[in-house]
C-alpha cells in the first residue's frame, strides 16, 4: 500500500520489480529502497529494482536502514528528494515505516517545522514517536 506523505512523497512497503514500470506512469522520477538485500529470504535484491528503475527511467538510490536511522541516511533522503526535482518520490522498506521516518528526518533537516513533520507522518498512518527527540 502506497501512502502519501506530501504531494511529491510516498512511502510504502516492498516494492517488486515488476511494479516499478508503472510508477513511472504515477509520476514517480526517484525510488528509495530502505531495506537490506536479505532481511526477507523472498525480498527482490536491490539490484533487481534498480535495474527496473534504470529501465523505466527512473532515479534510483539504495539506502539500506539496519539499526536505527544514522546522519548518512538522513543526508541519503535529502539527497534523493532534491533528486526528484518536480517528480515524486517512493521510498519503501518492508512496511514503510522506516521509509516514512527518514523522509520526516530529511525534511526536518531541510527546515520543515517539527509540527509540520509530525502532522505528516500522523496523517499517512505512522507514529512519529521513535524519531520525537531529533524533531
Amino acid at each position: 500500500m502506497i501512502r502519501q506523505l506530501d504531494d511529491k512523497v510516498m512511502v510504502s512497503g516492498q516494492v517488486a520489480a515488476n511494479e516499478v514500470a508503472g510508477l513511472a506512469g504515477q509520476g514517480v522520477t526517484m525510488l528509495v529502497t530502505n531495506r537490506p538485500d536479505g532481511e526477507e529470504p523472498d525480498q527482490p535484491l536491490a539490484v533487481e529494482i534498480e535495474d527496473a528503475a534504470a529501465a523505466a527511467g527512473i532515479g534510483y538510490r539504495f539506502v539500506p536502514i539496519i539499526r536505527g536511522i544514522g546522519p548518512a541516511d538522513v543526508e541519503s533522503m535529502q539527497e534523493a528528494l532534491r533528486e526528484a526535482r518536480d517528480g515524486k518520490l517512493l521510498a519503501f522498506c518492508r512496511s514503510g515505516t522506516r521509509s516514512a521516518l527518514a523522509v520526516g528526518l530529511a525534511k526536518r533537516e531541510e527546515g520543515a517545522s517539527a509540527a509540520d513533520v509530525i502532522q505528516q507522518l500522523n496523517q499517512a498512518g505512522f507514529d512519529h514517536g521513535p524519531i520525537a527527540h531529533l524533531l
